[in-house]
């Protein structure tokens, strides 16, 4: 489908691949590729497997953008939480498969996912911001609020604490983990078992469970227009 994010749709489960250089940056242009697959997606009535090459989810926003002046910063974090708008309230289940690392804007893919599957080994996930001299965006703060446990949003947000994969498990930001080499033979395993869900009753549970994030949410993101500083 693109160069950036490949999709393979097999028996009803439609898998999207980042592969954007070796972080998998997430720049203006990933976010077309991402929203066209999950238009495609949407469409082809998926559930998705959200994954990325071996060793990495993602590093976070590109940072050549982030660096190249407040209102390329601001644009890019605004397009990255309307995204995690979407994956939020996105109508079929969405199953991130975490091959590696997952930093910053990467670790927040993960909290925007339904299903969090992980990987055994030295991978670093969490949120990087202040550690490199970044406030957290209000968006950030929001989901990383309703998603993490209570120790670990301090411990993440406000200390910059970065967590092995199984440490992650315990904050919130993956639901299990497995040995690499059975990363997608699991994650597989776990979207066919959503597939028997009914999925009007799922979007209607998951719109109604997250109304209120999504609302905050909103509102964050209005918030984060109006400063330069973000994350």
């Amino acid at each position: 489908m693109s160069d950036l994010v490949s999709y393979e749709l097999e028996d009803g489960i439609a898998t999207l691949t980042l592969n954007n250089g070796k972080v998998n940056a997430l720049s203006p242009a990933m976010f077309d590729a991402l929203n066209a697959a999950f238009d495609r997606a949407e469409q082809d009535r998926a559930l998705v497997i959200l994954t990325g090459q071996p060793g990495i989810l993602s590093g976070g926003y590109d940072l050549k953008v982030m660096t190249s002046g407040p209102e390329n910063a601001i644009a890019l974090v605004t397009t990255g939480s309307k995204f995690t708008l979407r994956m939020l309230a996105h109508p079929f289940p969405i199953v991130a498969a975490c091959p590696g690392h997952a930093i910053a804007k990467g670790a927040f893919l993960l909290l925007s996912s339904d299903y969090r599957i992980g990987v055994e080994g030295a991978f670093n996930i969490g949120l990087n911001e202040v550690q490199i001299g970044m406030t957290m965006h209000h968006s950030g703060i929001e989901l990383a609020r309703d998603r993490l446990t209570k120790p670990a949003f301090q411990r993440s947000v406000i200390n910059g604490e970065i967590f092995n994969p199984q440490a992650a498990v315990e904050a919130g930001f993956l639901d299990k983990i497995v040995p690499a080499a059975e990363l997608m033979d699991a994650a597989k395993a776990a979207a066919a078992q959503l597939k028997k869900i009914n999925m009007t009753a799922h979007k209607n549970t998951k719109l109604k469970a997250r109304k209120a994030l999504l609302e905050t949410l909103e509102r964050a993101i209005e918030l984060d227009q109006q400063h330069s500083v973000v994350s």
